[in-house]
Parts: C-alpha cells; structure tokens; sequence
C-alpha cells in the first residue's frame, strides 16, 4: 500500500480539498478562520500550502465567521459547503450559535475548533475548562448538543473514520447539519503514515430516497378524498431542488400554495396559484385557505409554531396533514400521514398517481384582495413628517430590486413584515434565518450569500439592534470585495419584543433604549460606524431620499450602508396568526390580566397531538 507521511492537519486540509459536488465544484468551498493558540501551528500551517486547493478566508469574529459558512450552504441549497476553524477556549465557544442556529435549520458547516493536548502534558493549558471529576472534558463538549455529528480528535489516524463520516452527515438530507471535529492542539502536529488513496478525489452524491409504496398510496388517496386541500412549501423544496416540481404539481392539480419563512420564492410571488406567507406572519389569503382546508399537504417543512400559529392555525375539524418529508421525524408530527422521501421524487410520484384529479380550491378573491393590502403598506408615505414604517422601506428597497437580488434579513420584526410583503420572482431572491431567529446573523449572512451568489445584489435588512449584536463582517465584506448593501433601519431598540411585551400586558421596560436604564441617552451614529469599517454610508431622512441612496447603493463597487429612522411601532395589520406567548397568571397590572383572559381563550383553538 503507497503511503504519505503528513500531520493530521496537512491530511484534513488534503482530504478536505479532494471531495467534490457532481458538478465538479469543491464540496468544502473554503476555510473561515481565526487563528490563535490551538491552531496557529497545526491548521495554519497546514492551509498556508493549500491556499490554491482550499481557500482560507479571515473574519473578524467566529460566530461571524461560521454564519458566512452557514448562508453560504444555505444559498448552495446545502450542494456545497464551508468549514470553520478557531482557537480553543472563547474561540472556539464563539461558535456554539452558530452551530446551533446550522442544527436548527439543518444546514452543512464543518465546526474545527482547536481543543486541548491530547496527551495532557501541560495541562492545564490557557484557556482549558477544568472539570474536577471528568478529565475528558473541554471547553468543546459544549457543542456536542448542536453538532449532528461530533467528535474530538486526539490521534491522527482516527480522521481516517472521522472525516467520511463528517462527509456522509452534511450531505444527507435527513442527517444534514452542523459537524464538529474537535482537533487536539498536539494531534493537529503529529505525522502518520496515510494512504494514498484516501486523497483520491471523490464525488460525492446526494441522496434522493424514494416513497414507501403503502405510504404513496395512501398519500394518493387522501389527496383525492380532499377536496380543499393546500400545500405548505418548506426550505426541503429549495434543498431538493423541486421548485419547477411544485410549480408543476401545484398546476395541474389546482393545489393552492403557502410558503414559509424558509420556502419563501418556491413559487413566484405572482404566480396565480401562490397565496404567499403561511402562520403567525402569514398572509391574510393563506391563512384562510389553511383555516378552511381540509387536507394540508407538507412539503419540506417541520411545521415549527410560526407555521402552525401553535397548532391554533388548523381548525377545520375535518382537517388531515400530510408531510412529505425526508426525515421521518418530521412526518409524524401531529398524527401526519407520512410521507418519507425526497420532495422532488415525492411531488412527481404523487403527480404522477394522481392523474387527471384536480382540487376543487379557489384562493383567487382572497389573493387579490391580500396583494391590495400588500401594495397599500409598501407604498411610499405620501407626505408629511412621521417616521417610515419596517413596511414602507420594504417597498423602497424592494422598488429598488430586480429578480436577481436577494434579500437578507434573520431577527426581530423585520422577518415577520418581509415575509408577508417581499415579492420574489425566483428561487433564492429570499433568504430568511428564522429557525434560530438569530439577531447578529444578517451581515455575516449577506456576505455568505453574496460569495455563494456573486452575480446577485445582496440586499442585507437589518435593525439597529441586530446590528449591535453582530457588525464586524461589514468590514470583512469590504476586505474581500464582496459588496452586500445593508439597510439599517433605526427604531432605537429591540421594537419588535416591545411590541410583543406590550401586547402581554406588559408596560414599556428594557426595550426600547429610552425605556432601559441609562445614565446618558442611548445616541448611536450608525453610517459612522459602518464608515469606519470601510463601508461607504449615509444616513437618510425619508423614503424618497432612501429611494435614491439606494441607487447609488447598487452603482457602488463595495459595500454600502444605508441608516434610516424608523418608527418602532406599527406594523401590516392585515394577515398574520396568533402565536402561543404564555401570559403569567398573575400579576399586579389590570393590562397582564386582561391579556391572560384573552390568552386563556385563544388556548381553546390550539388542536393538540390530533
């Protein structure tokens, strides 16, 4: 057997390089990484001599770093994939969000934080976790919860099973999500005698599993029982490349379509048959096709409360779901019929034994009257000096847009109002982090889309709160030259939990930053600061002047930030669902228990395990 002798960094980069998507295209498209003690020596040095295989990208934060990685699978619609490499310790820790919000969503990210020395010699090394009664622990373990697979490293042969493994996992589509191998800080250094042919380039596939055959029968004749049946179309539609599949199937059996946060541009927006959001930010038209429906059919989703509106959404008592779903912990959700397959063989299987049959559902009236209410929010002030609402820039920045921008936004209210409101011409113009709703992932996540998108304008809509959280990769988009245009819209605080905490009960408190404590007012200049990074930025005064920064926004060459003021209050009162926010059962504000009387009767819609 022909062998090479390499570190165990030098065959995880060499291996890492060789796997390839059928199209030809590296799997592992480049390296995130902020080096530090722990992977300096190893993993630094073993990507110095790989930069032409494996590309090495610095950012200037590693939970920035990973959500990059994370937008760029998710934009590649999970087909290619980034890994991630830190320090051990703070490092290292700075990722456990973002490899929850990759578990959540079920996206691909290789997590490679440093850990410590396999043989403890100096133990304890700076920064190592100490557990008094278990030696094996570090400061790692705490992403053995959000990894879909995890392990640590503390021989170099052991990659040997390791890294098929991390391949196999983030291109399942059940399995997929976030891999942590945790490389010992001395095993990263240590030489071992590796096979050649486990560097031979391989291509890797991605499986499409098909229906059960019960299970397609009796799919099959529950569609035809229905008679007012919809489709909820999830991110599975996108991942399996089935939106021509669900436009197909969607037409030539007049099933109406609803789409959530992450399935949003499955269909156009002005496709006739396209009812838009579904759920607690849904549109009026589909959720009273989905109050009325008396089949669900669910493609690619898992059905989380904002889709449901808690499981209060569905209150047609004859009502039955149907999931059709990759992963069969998904399709057992609330006594579904299941479904376990790939959405696009699904959808064509269906189709298929379905023949001629077609759906005796009529969304027409409801849609236009919804696309009414959507033109009227979007449309730009007319006049006077009130601040914008989240809905008005919308429509600027969507009037500013083509089919080929895509939108980037994950916390807070904005998510709710771009889901009802942004209208997309095609696939990939909508990306939405709304399984963790994570606030700090939007800049980070415009600059992933845009390297995964480089033809697309990257639109990143963002709220001043989410900004704070999370700003540093706007600098990082400027170093690479990846331009993303970022709105900033400034209501002085988290106005969408204000919203949420007044609607409660509750009185105005630690929300807004006027209402938090604070010796000197909060006083922030937003296009400062994102000038400092290197971005060119303004701050607007209206809709029309946002209109034309926009303009100038989309001739620039690098990055752009946009600030304007906004009102933190209102939203689109049209569509939308009630969400299950429990109320406390006592309190001394007459506001809480009024709300806690409202909040007991909404309970009594909320269908439970049927």
């Amino acid at each position: 057997m022909s062998t090479i002798r390499l570190t165990a960094a030098q065959a995880l980069v060499r291996y890492l390089a060789a796997q390839k998507t059928p199209e030809g295209d590296s799997f592992i498209a480049g390296v995130w990484a902020i080096f530090g003690h722990g992977n300096v020596a190893g993993l630094g040095e073993a990507l110095y001599h790989a930069q032409d295989t494996l590309p090495t990208y610095r950012g200037h934060n590693e939970q920035g770093m990973a959500h990059a990685a994370i937008s760029y699978a998710k934009a590649s619609n999970r087909r290619r994939a980034m890994a991630v490499t830190t320090s051990i310790g703070p490092g290292a820790t700075n990722m456990v969000t973002a490899a929850a919000l990759a578990h959540v969503n079920r996206l691909p990210v290789l997590l490679l934080p440093g850990d410590v020395f396999a043989n403890r010699a100096p133990d304890p090394v700076l920064q190592q976790i100490e557990d008094f009664q278990d030696g094996t622990v570090s400061a790692n373990d705490t992403f053995r919860p959000v990894s879909r697979y995890y392990d640590r490293i503390q021989r170099p042969e052991q990659l040997l099973t390791a890294l098929p493994r991390a391949m196999a996992v983030m291109t399942d589509p059940v399995e997929c999500g976030p891999v942590t191998l945790a490389m010992c800080q001395d095993v990263q250094a240590e030489a071992f005698d590796w096979p050649l042919s486990f560097f031979e380039e391989r291509t890797l596939h991605f499986r499409r599993p098909a229906p059960d055959a019960l299970e397609l029968e009796t799919a099959v004749a529950a569609i035809r029982a229905a008679k007012k049946p919809m489709i909820i179309a999830g991110g599975g539609v996108h991942y399996s490349l089935a939106t021509d599949d669900l436009k197909s199937f969607a037409e030539t059996h007049n099933v109406p379509v609803a789409e959530t946060q992450a399935g949003k541009s499955a269909l156009p927006w002005d496709h006739e048959l396209n009812l838009g959001s579904i759920g607690v930010t849904g549109s009026a038209a589909a959720n009273a096709i989905a109050e009325d429906a008396d089949l669900i059919i669910a493609v690619g989703t898992r059905l989380q409360d904002f889709t449901t509106g808690s499981w209060a959404l569905f209150k047609n008592p004859d009502r039955r779901i149907l999931q059709l779903n990759a992963a069969s912990y998904d399709s057992g959700k609330h006594n579904a019929l299941p479904l376990v397959c790939d959405a696009r063989v699904g959808l064509q299987a269906l189709s298929q034994n379905l023949g001629n049959w077609k759906a005796e559902t009529d969304g027409a009236s409801h849609r236009a009257t919804w696309l009414a209410a959507v033109e009227s929010a979007t449309a730009a002030p007319d006049g006077g000096n009130e601040l914008p609402t989240d809905a008005q820039v919308i429509g600027a920045v969507q009037r500013a847009s083509n089919a080929d921008t895509t939108v980037v936004c994950a916390a807070g209210g904005l998510p709710g109002e771009l889901h009802k409101l942004w209208k997309t011409d095609k696939p990939g113009g909508y990306h939405l982090e709304y399984g963790f709703s994570c606030m700090g992932y939007e800049i980070a996540g415009g600059l992933g889309v845009k390297m995964a998108k480089p033809e697309n304008e990257v639109v990143v809509m963002v709220g001043d709160g989410s900004y704070m959280m999370m700003n540093s990769e706007l600098a990082t988009s400027v170093m690479l030259g990846h331009k993303i245009i970022v709105v900033l819209l400034d209501n002085r605080g988290y106005g969408c939990i204000n919203r949420l905490q007044m609607a409660t009960g509750g009185d105005n408190f630690n929300n807004l930053l006027d209402d938090a404590y604070h010796v000197e007012p909060s006083n922030i200049d937003f296009a400062a600061h994102a000038g400092a990074m290197g971005a060119t930025s303004e701050h607007v005064k209206s809709i029309e002047e946002l209109g034309e920064a926009l303009e100038r926004a989309k001739a620039s060459t690098k990055s752009y930030c946009i600030v304007i003021d906004t009102d933190p209050l209102p939203t689109m009162p049209e569509g939308g669902h009630w969400w299950d926010v429990a109320v406390p059962e006592v309190s001394k504000r007459k506001e809480v228990n009024e709300a806690r009387k409202g909040y007991e009767s909404a309970l009594t819609n909320q269908r439970l395990g049927d």
